[in-house]
C-alpha cells in the first residue's frame, strides 16, 4: 500500500508489518523545506529504516542531507573517514576483506555482518546512520533490519520488568583490537581513542523522541548482565538474541545502486548478509551524534 505523508507529495511503502519502508516523490540533492523533513522524520520513528531509491548523491549532498536530521559524527570510533570527509566512514567489502576478517565476532567467513547495533560500545552510541550505496553486487548482500521495540513488546510482562532493572556491558576491543593495531588511534565526538574502554548501559532504553522501551543489547558488542553470573548472563542474552531478531520483527532490504538507507540506531539491529562472494560491494554511511542511554 502506498500512503501519502502529511498531505505531502511523499510516496512511502511499507516493506514489512514492523519495520522498514520506501519514501519516493523526494529529491535529496537539494535541501529539504521544514514540512518535509517533519514528514520524512515521522515515517521515520514509526518504521525505523527509511529507503530513497535512485538519489545518487556526493558526499558533499550526502553530508548535508544527514545534517538537516542530526549532528554528523565521525563515521566510525576507529576506522577513519575518506580523504577530505572524516564524516563519511566507507567499507569497500572487496579491497578491505583482510581488514574486516580481523573484526572477530561482528563478521563472518562469508563477508557478511552479524546482527548488531553502530558503535553501542561509547558512552553514547549514534542516534542514526544514513547509507549510501555506491557499488551494489547484482545478487546478494542484502542488509537486514529487526525492530528492537517490537522485539521488547513481544515479551511477556514478567520479563519486560525484569529486563528493565539490568544493565548490560557494551564492549568493542576484541572485535576492533586488530584495526586498532593498523590505524593506531581513533576518534570520536571530537576526542581521541587509543584505547576502547568498556561502557555500561541499559538493557531495556527509553527512546529519547517516542518514550517507548527499546531491547538495547546486541551480539556485536554486548559483553555481559552486570549481577548475573556469567552462565545465567550468556543464557539470558542467548535468548534475546534469538527472540529479537525472529521474521515477524524483521525485513531484509536489496539495494541498488544509489539507495539511500536511513535506520533509527537507538530501535533497531542490522545485519548482512555475507551471499555475494567475491562480487564488488561498497557503501559509505554518515553517523548522526546520539545521546547516553537511559
Amino acid at each position: 500500500m502506498t500512503l501519502l505523508a502529511n498531505d505531502l507529495k511523499l510516496d512511502v511503502t511499507p516493506l514489512s508489518g514492523a519495520i522498514g519502508a520506501e519514501i519516493r516523490g523526494v529529491d535529496l540533492r537539494d535541501p529539504l523545506d521544514d514540512a518535509t523533513i517533519r514528514a520524512i522524520r515521522d515515517v521515520w520513528l514509526d518504521r525505523k529504516v527509511v529507503f530513497f531509491p535512485g538519489q545518487d548523491l556526493d558526499p558533499d549532498q550526502h553530508l548535508r542531507f544527514a545534517a538537516q536530521f542530526g549532528e554528523p559524527t565521525e563515521g566510525h570510533p576507529v576506522i577513519p573517514g575518506i580523504d577530505s570527509h572524516p564524516e563519511v566512514f566507507e567499507i569497500d567489502y572487496t579491497a578491505s576483506r583482510e581488514l574486516y576478517a580481523s573484526y572477530g565476532d561482528i563478521s563472518t567467513r562469508y563477508r557478511g555482518i552479524h546482527w548488531h547495533t553502530d558503535v553501542t560500545f561509547v558512552a553514547r552510541p549514534p542516534m542514526g546512520s544514513i547509507l549510501r550505496a555506491v557499488v551494489v553486487p547484482p545478487s546478494g548482500g542484502d542488509t537486514l533490519f529487526s525492530n528492537q521495540q517490537a522485539a521488547f513488546e513481544g515479551l511477556s510482562p514478567a520479563l519486560q520488568a525484569f529486563l528493565s532493572t539490568l544493565t548490560a556491558v557494551h564492549d568493542g576491543q576484541a572485535q576492533f583490537k586488530g584495526v586498532f593495531d593498523r590505524v593506531g588511534e581513533g576518534k570520536w565526538e571530537g576526542a581521541t581513542l587509543s584505547k576502547l574502554e568498556p561502557v555500561e548501559h541499559p538493557v531495556v532504553r527509553t527512546h529519547p523522541e517516542t518514550g517507548a522501551k527499546v531491547l538495547f543489547v546486541n551480539p556485536g558488542f554486548t559483553s555481559h548482565i552486570k549481577g548475573l553470573e556469567r552462565p545465567e548472563s550468556d543464557a539470558l542474552l542467548a535468548f534475546l538474541y534469538e527472540h529479537s531478531v525472529q521474521p515477524e520483527y524483521t525485513v531484509r532490504y536489496h539495494w541498488q545502486q544509489g539507495t539511500i538507507g536511513f535506520w533509527d540506531n537507538r530501535a533497531t539491529q542490522h545485519a548482512v548478509a555475507g551471499d555475494f562472494g567475491e562480487q564488488h560491494r561498497v557503501i559509505q554511511r554518515v553517523t548522526l551524534r546520539g545521546d547516553a542511554p537511559v
